[in-house]
């Protein structure tokens, strides 16, 4: 049967350095469930090292939690990727390790840190995250793919590492899974700002680095459940799944 899921699909963690450090697993958790969400997902930058500890602060509530990823190419366009699996996503995580150049300077770019679900801090990661892998748009989207994962353009309505806003277009045969929108901008507004690309499936997510923010972008989905493998269906409009514009 299908039944309606409110999804914010675009959430940092205090692993991100340009994320406040309130954003620990239990209170990402708590205010998704205040907002009355269904599912999240936690989309650090370049890294996933915090998605495990959402998740095991997730259980026994009826939120559901999607592994994902935020990543920076080379050309330094971000994009979403979403997983069902952990492992899945863990694999990604260490192919874009071994192509992030840098060390992350914390005065400079901010504290990157790993906390539990019990809020305890298990270290800090300092790799660079905040910088670019030395990866091309079409390498990740491809890798992602391979993976078993979904791959989105983040806020295409974005001057700053918006594919359309570095690129000035989007390249016709990368295999994008859909376009997110900032909720500055929203669905509806978006689909007249971008009407060449009618043919895309359109999301909106909060994006949000700081816990104020979550869930004031959302996306409603028709689904039988809120996995990888409905929202790709979901987003192809097959079977009755849907986005909900």
């Amino acid at each position: 049967m299908l039944k309606e899921f409110r999804c914010d699909l675009h959430i940092h963690t205090c692993l991100s350095p340009c994320a406040d450090l309130e954003m620990y697993p239990r209170a990402i958790v708590a205010k998704s469930l205040e907002e009355r969400l269904d599912v999240i997902a936690v989309c650090d930058h370049n890294s996933s090292e915090n998605v495990i500890h959402v998740v095991n602060a997730a259980r026994g509530t009826r939120l559901k939690i999607l592994p994902g990823m935020e990543i920076s190419s080379r050309e330094e366009v971000h994009l979403v990727a979403l997983f069902d699996k952990l492992d899945e996503l863990l694999k990604l995580q260490n192919w874009i390790y071994d192509h992030l150049p840098g060390k992350n300077e914390e005065s400079v770019f901010g504290c990157q840190a790993v906390v539990n679900e019990l809020d305890e801090v298990e270290g800090f990661n300092e790799r660079l995250l905040i910088g670019a892998a030395e990866l091309s748009i079409d390498e990740i989207v491809a890798n992602v793919h391979e993976l078993g994962g979904l791959a989105v353009a983040s806020h295409i309505d974005r001057q700053g590492f918006g594919i359309i806003g570095h690129l000035g277009f989007i390249p016709p045969d990368l295999r994008l899974d859909a376009l997110e929108v900032s909720v500055r901008m929203g669905l509806k507004e978006a689909r007249k700002e971008f009407a060449e690309l009618y043919r895309m499936a359109f999301i909106e997510a909060s994006d949000a680095h700081f816990i104020r923010d979550i869930g004031r972008g959302s996306t409603r989905f028709l689904l039988e459940d809120a996995t990888v493998k409905e929202l790709r269906m979901a987003f192809r409009k097959q079977r009755g799944r849907l986005v909900l514009e």
